[in-house]
Order: C-alpha cells, then structure tokens, then sequence
C-alpha cells in the first residue's frame, strides 16, 4: 500500500451545527397568544459554549485516524447527528456520511465521550434537540500533490484540469488513472478530467517508466457545475 503514515498529514476542520426542539420525540409547538412576547428558545449546547465544544474536540479527535485506516488523500467531511435529552444525556448518535476508514467511528466516539450537555428549553420547559456534527478531515502526501481549481474537488460534465508533481519522479513519467472519469494528457504532469455526475472519484498516480508502478492515490469530490 502507498499510503505510509510518516508521509501522511491529517488535520480536522469544525463545521457549523444544526438544531430541532422537540418534545417527547415530536415537534413542539406551543402557541404564543396575541400581545404575548415570542417564546424565548435556547438551543442545547456544550457546557461552556461552542468555544468549549471546539477546545473538546480538538483535545479529543484523532485526526490521524483516516492515514492510519490508509485511506486516500483528499478531503472529507464526515457527519453525525444525535439527541441532546432534557436531562443532558446524549443518545441516538448515529452517522450520516459513509467515508470509511474509521472516520464516521471516529466522530461517534468523541460525540460519545463529551458527557452531559445542557439541554435546550423554550419558554422554561426543557426539550429534546437534535444535532448534526461535521468535522472534515484533510489528507496530505509527501510523495505527490494534485493541484485543481478548488481543493481535491472536480465538477461534473466539465474539463477539469489539474496538475500533478510527485518526489523525485520526472513530470513525464507521470500517469494517472481516474477510477469513474476519463482522464486525458494536457501536457507533461497536466491532465483533464471528465466526469459524468456528481459524487467522488479516485484518482491513481502512477510511475509509467516502471510497468505502470502506483505513487498513490487521492478521493476528490465532483460537484454539480
């Protein structure tokens, strides 16, 4: 396998959160009569506030664990919801995406580990709230980069060119194979991209003057154009 820790970086990046009040599992919806103030609602939150929750996670998560697992380079933005209960506790903690290589696990594990949060209320009365958690996490190689218009990120139905160095291989030895697109030579070291849909593709680099030997290989999203 190409994929050796001591080549790989691996950092995380928090993302925004969503929250829904409920209560007993449904929608709350409590009235407000004419002239009365609007219902005053506070989300579920980490003691401490959202400063604390990102301190937390970042002490906590194990970014390296994709380069462990050998996942491919790229980006990847892993998602989980769970339910903050009125007592604080956590429950449902399930995962949204499907990214492998430990990723999701991850994310599951530190939500998991975070103890008692301070439920949501509205108007006083205590409520459940569901919460959505992304963290990226990025993955790097010291022997080779691919360098596009936007990040480890193609578009569909478009020439997307791209660049590509490895360590101490020539720019025309090098040779890539797109695994659910079709790759074509631009010139030493650059290449276009065609891709059908949306979704993500991998790309291989390879060593075309030894029998095709692979460098690596990196996941890149394709988005809509």
């Amino acid at each position: 396998m190409y994929l050796l820790k001591s080549f790989l970086s691996a950092s995380f990046i928090l993302s925004g959160w969503s929250a829904i009040a409920q209560v007993n599992g449904h929608p709350d919806t409590l009235k407000v009569k004419p002239k009365e103030s609007a219902a005053v609602e506070i989300e579920a939150v980490y003691p401490g506030g959202q400063q604390a929750w990102s301190k937390f996670l970042h002490e906590n998560l194990n970014s390296n664990i994709p380069s462990k697992n050998k996942a491919p380079i790229g980006r990847y933005t892993a998602a989980a919801l769970f339910t903050v209960d009125t007592d604080g506790s956590l429950s449902n903690v399930k995962p949204v995406t499907n990214f492998g290589f430990g990723m999701e696990e991850e994310v599951i594990r530190v939500i998991e580990k975070s103890g008692k949060w301070e439920p949501a209320t509205r108007n006083g009365k205590l409520l459940k709230a569901n919460r959505k958690q992304l963290i990226t996490f990025i993955l790097a190689s010291a022997d080779f980069v691919i360098t596009t218009e936007e990040p480890f990120t193609l578009f569909a139905n478009a020439a997307n060119e791209i660049s590509v160095t490895a360590a101490k291989i020539k720019a025309a030895d090098i040779s890539i194979n797109v695994q659910g697109g079709r790759p074509t030579r631009i010139a030493d070291g650059r290449f276009s991209i065609r891709v059908n849909k949306p979704g993500r593709v991998t790309i291989e680099v390879v060593n075309n003057k030894k029998d095709d030997k692979e460098i690596g290989q990196a996941s890149f999203e394709v988005k809509a154009k």
